[in-house]
């Protein structure tokens, strides 16, 4: 089973995006004939999707966002030290954004064989290290 870890732009995509963009997301963690992927998130994840929401007192959507990450089904990956040491040397290299570099840098040290995002920008930042997958 491939392991995907999924940048906070795709879980808001999975959560509140319109029709067409959250079905192309939900299609391809089903995939016709394949195995689907186990997902990845990490507390950054998280803390990313639910701003907006407490922000705006938007509490049926932060809900919705809670319900999500309280899925059994998700592989939470930790943010280490190690994945800060990584973080940081693909910040200096590349130049990525801090919380691009979390994402990246967690993804890559907990196995993941793809990262999903709609940067499209990130994938040469990583690209000899984990499959980036541009979603819509």
């Amino acid at each position: 089973m491939p392991r995907v870890y999924l940048d906070s732009c795709i879980v808001i995509y999975l959560v509140q995006a319109p029709d067409p963009i959250r079905d192309a997301v939900r299609q391809a963690l089903d995939p016709p004939g394949g195995p689907a992927p186990q997902v990845c998130i990490s507390a950054l994840t998280r803390l990313e999707c639910r701003v907006w929401p407490l922000r705006e007192d938007a509490t049926e959507l932060l809900a919705e966002f809670d319900r999500f990450f309280a899925s059994r089904e998700l592989r939470r990956a930790r943010l280490t030290g190690a994945v800060f040491d990584l973080a940081t040397e693909l910040r200096a290299r590349y130049g990525v954004k801090t919380p691009d570099a979390l994402h990246l840098a967690a993804a890559i040290t907990w196995d993941c064989d793809e990262f999903w995002t709609n940067d499209q920008r990130l994938p040469r930042a990583i690209e000899e290290r984990i499959a980036v997958r541009v979603l819509p």
